[in-house]
């Protein structure tokens, strides 16, 4: 499966969380949406289409950035990022 039929594949997992999420994995979809969004757009800038590359690439930007979430929400954004890991794995 091409790099971009993947990403539409994920982005449908967060759509999907807009539809039928709890107030806790809405906002873990927005928190993760954003660094979903900036490392596509840095693999697709780097010529980098591994899509097997984008969820250890995810994985690295959220925990970077883990001081900004308190455990709570650092469990439920971990929680979509393994939706996520799932989705790539099955394509």
């Amino acid at each position: 499966m091409s790099f971009n039929a993947v990403i539409e594949q994920l982005e449908s997992v967060f759509d999907q969380v807009y539809v039928d999420g709890s107030d806790d994995e809405l906002f873990a979809s927005g928190y993760l949406r954003g660094h979903f969004d900036l490392v596509v757009a840095r693999m697709e800038m780097n010529d980098e289409t591994d899509a097997q590359a984008i969820i250890p690439n995810l994985k690295a930007a959220v925990e970077q950035a883990k001081h900004e979430l308190a455990p709570a929400d650092q469990t439920h954004v971990n929680n979509l990022v393994e939706q996520l890991d799932i989705v790539v794995r099955s394509v």
